[in-house]
């Protein structure tokens, strides 16, 4: 009974426990995943490629004849109509005219333009490009969202692993903190000098709850990404890091930049819209063609004023016609040719947003392969000083025990390892994450 209760009790406590005992821990690929089906920005593109498609289909639907079916019912009043004379209504001749009468007709038009210079053919196909566009659009935001993800990601493996490097410090700030304490009980070490390990081990407290800031900051920057709005814990997973990932080959910046080319969803936007200029002027010169159209209608109507059934009527006044209409523009103001120039000015609008587009894009890519070189040498670099500066450092903590050095020395030394080992890590970091940069560039896959 009594194990019973126990059980019950760890039961009760653990489900009473807080959220963030229990709070998930996000991969990368869990974030990407999440943020693309989630993120606003990205969902309101899919909505413009979703109206993008109507547009198509409206455009596709133009090419077939259209058909409207109309009725209109009219009541008169005449109250003193001319007597012995005879009226004419909807084409027939009354004898006899009622003081209240009512007039009702039927008909069913159709209208198809058989030809307009293929401006309807011209204007599907444009409206099918104006959907790739908004596809790439939405492409586009995802990439972007992707490499935001992925740059907070190591931000916080950094600021975490950061952290611990403190943590790290601050266990040795407290070791010579004490051992300072234990000097000036036996007078081998005066206040003051304790006073500064005191301050030293205080600022490394401070550095602590500074850089758990930051990697609470660039975990509320990702949550924002994600477009989560709970109060849960927020975490992600800490994969493990090898000196190996920021030692590894560095793609080429050519190899990078001709991969892009031919993937980026920006460049093809705008080489598309090249294509939709053209298209646009090609409408705007269909402007001085003719326009080719067929008609087509079914009318009857009734009248109070026949003694016929309404059935009658309908049958008797039924009308069928046909035709059809040729329209030869002569004179329109300039507005063909300002279309045709506005279109032409458009193209070189868009060359120019391609070439635009395709400078930033190296630009980009060179940024990423200019900073992984730079931080790799800078990796191996650091990883030397680092080893170099744990050994001096460890030198002069035996020294400082046995009182060879003074406390300035002791600090010295123990500010140049914490140095050395943050500019490794950053080092490493900035490594891995403008290698990932670059593979993302050529591959479009993050990881």
């Amino acid at each position: 009974m009594r194990r019973y209760f126990i059980s019950c009790m760890v039961g009760l406590a653990l489900m009473a426990a807080p959220n963030y005992a229990f709070a998930r821990k996000w991969t990368l690929a869990e974030c990407i995943d999440y943020a693309l089906a989630n993120n606003i920005s990205l969902q309101k593109t899919r909505l413009n490629k979703l109206s993008a498609q109507e547009d198509v289909l409206q455009s596709k639907a133009a090419l077939l004849p259209s058909l409207s079916a109309s009725t209109s019912h009219n009541a008169t009043a005449r109250p003193w109509p001319e007597t012995g004379s005879a009226t004419v209504a909807n084409g027939y001749v009354q004898s006899s005219i009622d003081k209240v009468y009512y007039n009702g007709s039927y008909g069913l038009n159709g209208n198809w333009t058989v030809w307009n210079g293929n401006r309807n053919k011209n204007t599907i196909k444009l409206n099918e490009m104006a959907e790739q566009q908004a596809a790439l659009d939405s492409a586009t935001t995802a990439n972007n969202i992707q490499e935001q993800i992925a740059q907070l990601y190591v931000q916080i493996l950094y600021s975490t692993e950061a952290i611990k490097v403190n943590k790290t410090s601050l266990e040795t700030s407290k070791a010579n903190e004490d051992r300072g304490q234990e000097f000036v009980n036996v007078g081998k070490m005066s206040k003051a000098d304790l006073a500064q390990l005191t301050s030293q081990r205080a600022q490394d407290e401070y550095n602590i709850v500074e850089a758990e800031s930051n990697l609470r900051n660039f975990k509320r920057q990702l949550k924002q990404l994600l477009q989560i709005v709970d109060d849960e814990e927020f975490d992600v997973v800490i994969p493990t890091t090898t000196d190996e990932m920021a030692l590894q080959v560095i793609p080429t910046l050519q190899s990078v930049y001709q991969a892009a080319l031919t993937t980026r969803p920006e460049i093809k936007n705008a080489q598309l819209g090249i294509e939709t200029s053209k298209l646009n002027m090609q409408i705007a010169k269909a402007q001085k063609l003719p326009t080719v159209g067929l008609t087509a209608s079914a009318i009857t109507n009734t009248t109070s004023m026949s003694n016929n059934a309404w059935g009658s009527q309908l049958k008797n006044n039924f009308n069928l016609g046909a035709g059809f209409s040729v329209n030869i523009p002569l004179f329109d103001n300039r507005s063909t040719r300002t279309a045709v120039n506005k279109a032409a000015i458009q193209k070189q609008n868009y060359e120019l947003d391609l070439l635009d587009k395709q400078t930033t894009l190296y630009s980009t890519v060179e940024n990423y392969w200019l900073q992984a070189v730079t931080n790799q040498n800078k990796f191996k670099a650091a990883k030397v000083a680092t080893e170099s500066a744990q050994t001096s450092f460890e030198l002069l903590n035996a020294k400082f025990d046995q009182k060879l050095i003074n406390i300035v020395e002791l600090m010295k030394g123990r500010d140049a390892l914490l140095q050395a080992q943050q500019n490794e890590l950053q080092s490493k970091y900035l490594t891995i994450l403008n290698i990932s940069m670059l593979n993302f560039y050529r591959n479009g896959i993050v990881k």
